[in-house]
C-alpha cells in the first residue's frame, strides 16, 4: 500500500529513544532525507513525541516517533518522560541511542522494551566525536543485545545500516493485514450496511469502512452497500443471499432480524477487534457483563478524540444499554485518545472501541494491562452483540 492510502494505525511504528541531546532528531532527519524534527545542541528541544508518517525503502509505510530524552528532569521534564513512556507502548521497533559510557538509563528502558516484546536496535551515535566507542560497545554486548550500529547521524555515516537492521527486525506478517480473514473469498457477495446518521462524517465514510471496502475489492468480492433503512429493499434486489453482511455494531439487532439465515453477520468493530486486539479475550470477557451490579465500575475507551455527538456509541448508546440491564447507579468512566488509567483494579470491565486509529501494539499493551490486573476487557461490537443476545450468531 502507498503512503497516501495507509492509515497511521496500520503502519510500522519505529521509535527513537535516548538521553537528551543524543541525536534522536538528527537521526530521524538522516533516515528520511529531509528535516522533519527540529535539531539543536540544547538538550530538551523535543518536548512531546513527534509522530511522522513516511515511506521508507524496504519497510513501506512507517511512523517515525521522535521522543524527548528519557533523562529529562524537573516537573515539566517528568511530564515529557511520561509522554515518552506512552510512545513506548505504540512502538513496534525501538532504536536506542548511546553516546556515553553511563548506560544505566538506556539499560532500564531496554528492559522495559523487552517486557513488551519490542525488538531493540542499539545505535552508538556521534562516533565522529566519541573517545570511548569500544567501552560503550562492550557494555551493550554485555546486556545481551545485538552488535550495535555505529553511526554519525550528523555526518550521515552508517545510517543505511539502520534501515537494513529495521528490515531484519520487522515483525513477521506485519504487512499481512487481513480484516475479513477467511470469512470471504473471490466472487463472494458481501453486503455492507452502513448507517449514515449524525455520527457519520459529512461527505465521507469512516476509516474502518474505507479500509474494509478496499480489502474486499482486492479480494475480488462483489460488493453491495446500503443504509439501514434500505436494507430490506437491498436484499430484495439480490438474486442470492450475501455470503457475508458487515454492519455497524450499533444496529446489530436490526440487521440480524431481517438477514437471510444463510448469510454470515459481523460488524466493522468486531473485524477490527480481531485485527488490532485479542479477539479470544474480548469474546471471553463479554460474559462479565452479566456479573455487573449497580456497584460496578466500567471503563469505556474510545481511540478517536472527536467531540461526542448525539447518540454517540461510546458515551450514550453502550452506557444506556448497560444501565438498562444493570441499573442507573452503574458507574461508567469514559476516556478518549491516549488517555487510559494506569491502575485498572477499580474497574470490573473495560470496553475498547474498534481502535482503527491505534496500531496493534498499542491495543495489545492495553490488553496486557487488563490481564495483569485481572480485569475483563471486551470491544464495542462484541459488547453490543452480547447485549443484543446474538454474540453466538456473529462471525469472527
Amino acid at each position: 500500500m502507498s503512503l497516501n492510502d495507509t492509515s497511521r494505525g496500520n503502519r510500522l511504528h519505529i521509535g527513537i529513544y535516548g538521553k537528551g541531546n543524543s541525536g534522536k532528531s538528527t537521526l530521524i532527519n538522516a533516515l528520511t532525507g529531509h528535516q522533519i524534527s527540529v535539531v539543536s545542541d540544547i538538550a530538551g528541544t523535543t518536548t512531546d513525541p513527534i509522530y511522522k508518517s513516511i515511506e521508507l525503502h524496504g519497510l513501506g509505510p512507517c511512523v517515525l516517533i521522535d521522543t524527548a530524552g528519557f533523562d529529562d528532569s524537573g516537573y515539566l521534564g517528568s511530564m515529557r518522560v511520561e509522554k515518552t513512556r506512552l510512545a513506548m507502548e505504540k512502538t513496534d521497533i525501538a532504536l536506542v541511542l548511546f553516546t556515553d559510557t553511563n548506560i544505566a538509563l538506556e539499560e532500564e528502558w531496554i528492559i522495559a522494551f523487552h517486557k513488551q516484546n519490542t525488538p531493540v536496535i542499539p545505535v552508538i551515535n556521534k562516533i565522529d566525536k566519541l573517545n570511548d566507542l569500544k567501552v560503550i560497545r562492550s557494555k551493550i554486548l554485555d546486556m545481551g543485545l545485538d552488535e550495535p550500529i555505529c553511526i554519525s547521524a550528523l555526518m550521515n555515516t552508517g545510517v543505511e545500516e539502520i534501515r537494513d537492521a529495521l528490515i531484519r527486525k520487522m515483525p513477521e506478517d506485519f504487512d499481512n493485514i487481513d480484516i475479513t480473514r477467511k470469512l470471504v473469498q473471490e466472487n463472494d457477495l458481501v453486503l455492507l450496511v452502513m448507517p449514515q446518521d449524525i455520527q457519520a462524517p459529512k461527505g465521507r465514510l469512516i476509516l474502518p469502512q474505507v479500509q474494509t471496502i478496499r480489502e474486499l475489492l482486492d479480494k475480488k468480492c462483489i460488493l453491495v452497500s446500503c443504509t439501514v433503512d434500505k436494507l430490506t429493499e437491498a436484499l430484495a434486489t439480490l438474486t442470492k443471499p450475501p455470503k457475508l453482511i458487515i454492519t455497524d455494531s450499533s444496529v446489530f439487532s436490526l440487521v440480524y432480524q431481517v438477514k437471510p439465515p444463510e448469510s454470515l453477520l459481523t460488524s466493522f468493530s468486531v473485524l477490527f477487534s480481531a485485527l488490532k486486539g485479542d479477539i479470544e479475550y474480548f469474546m471471553e470477557s463479554a460474559a462479565a457483563i452479566d456479573n455487573l451490579t449497580v456497584n460496578s465500575k466500567v471503563l469505556i475507551a474510545e481511540a478517536c478524540t472527536h467531540v461526542p455527538l448525539k447518540e454517540d456509541i461510546g458515551t450514550i448508546k453502550i452506557p444506556r444499554l448497560l444501565r438498562n440491564k444493570v441499573g442507573e447507579s452503574l458507574t461508567i468512566v469514559n476516556v478518549r485518545g491516549n488517555d487510559f488509567p494506569e491502575n485498572l483494579t477499580d474497574f470490573d470491565l473495560i470496553i475498547q472501541c474498534g481502535s482503527c486509529m491505534f496500531n496493534r501494539k498499542f491495543v495489545i499493551n492495553r490488553v496486557t494491562k487488563a490481564k495483569k490486573h485481572q480485569v475483563p476487557m471486551t470491544n464495542y461490537g462484541i459488547a453490543l452483540a452480547y447485549l443484543s443476545g446474538i454474540l453466538d450468531k456473529i462471525a469472527i
